[in-house]
């Protein structure tokens, strides 16, 4: 499941692993500054539910990468992914994200010393096709080749490139062109390593597909928008017994037994936060309107409860 801003904190992740048991799991980006001088316990709390859970760090720093991968590596992550692809005005701003695309021995020098300060945990980058008019393979494979160098074995390619000015981060998810044979290319140079393909993946047909050229793939908005498809990417690309899926309504009281457990933590969220990523799971199904009504309106209540979701499979019911 791919890192996406607002969208893949713990609560949403924990979600996803209700759907599918063995996907691997990002965090949204953090800032490396917020990890060393942040509310670290909230930054980086997880469920233990949720591994393998990937932690994507966004930086430039590799002093300070290098720390926060040490605490990541601590905190127990599976994975510590370096941002080489969000094209925001925060990370322009940071000089990282896609920006690091320009840099690429920059990029090496962040892989080298957070695989040196986290030396059981594997590094990872994920990436974009180019940035603004450098946008061509043989820079895509240069900036491969020197993090290779670096001791990175695993790349995430987002199959678009990125305008670092001129469009919005949504954009940029839409607007450049998608272009999976240069990833195949990438692969097809590079048989070492392993590619993830990310970026447009709606369908199992497709990511079939896609996995007879790459090693494997990521979905974005389709697992946030249509987040029970997860049962069939599952049970299609990775196995298990797809004899008894759970149904939505096993999803949502589970759900509701994570939100009893969660919102009486100590600083624990409201039930909004965490039924916020439940939005799209009776997508296509009668009643699904009326229900996305009920959880947007019932839910934001200063004192909803778990019951709150209990409550909403019976509307599902009256509806169907």
């Amino acid at each position: 499941m791919a890192p996406m801003m607002d969208w893949t904190d713990r609560h949403c992740r924990y979600f996803h692993r209700l759907l599918a048991p063995d996907a691997r799991l990002y965090t949204e980006m953090v800032v490396v500054d917020a990890v060393l001088r942040g509310d670290r316990q909230r930054l980086l709390a997880y469920d233990p539910a949720e591994h393998p859970v990937a932690l994507q760090l966004g930086g430039a720093d590799p002093a300070r990468l290098a720390t926060a991968a040490r605490i990541a590596a601590d905190e127990g992550y599976d994975e510590i992914n370096l941002n080489v692809g969000c094209p925001s005005d925060r990370v322009q701003s940071g000089r990282f994200g896609a920006c690091l695309m320009a840099e690429p021995a920059l990029v090496a020098d962040c892989v080298a010393a957070m695989r040196a300060a986290a030396v059981h945990v594997p590094v990872t980058v994920k990436t974009r096709l180019g940035i603004d008019d450098q946008d061509n393979y043989e820079v895509l494979a240069g900036l491969v080749g020197q993090v290779r160098d670096a001791g990175c074995q695993i790349f995430v390619v987002h199959a678009r490139k990125a305008w670092l000015s001129g469009l919005s981060p949504k954009q940029n998810r839409e607007v450049p062109p998608l272009d999976y044979p240069r990833v195949h290319r990438l692969k097809r140079d590079f048989p070492e390593l392993t590619v993830i393909l990310n970026g447009g993946i709606r369908d199992i047909e497709t990511a079939q597909a896609e996995l007879a050229h790459v090693d494997g793939v990521m979905l974005g908005r389709q697992a946030y928008e249509a987040p029970y498809s997860l049962i069939d990417f599952q049970h299609a690309l990775i196995g298990g017994d797809c004899r008894h899926p759970p149904t939505r309504d096993d999803i949502v009281l589970a759900m509701a037994d994570y939100a009893e457990r969660v919102c009486s933590e100590p600083a624990g969220p409201r039930l909004w936060a965490i039924a916020r990523h439940m939005l799209g799971l009776y997508a296509g199904q009668p009643g699904a309107r009326q229900w996305r009504r009920y959880l947007s309106e019932a839910c934001r209540d200063r004192d909803a409860g778990p019951e709150v979701l209990r409550r909403s499979i019976a509307l599902v019911a009256r509806a169907a």
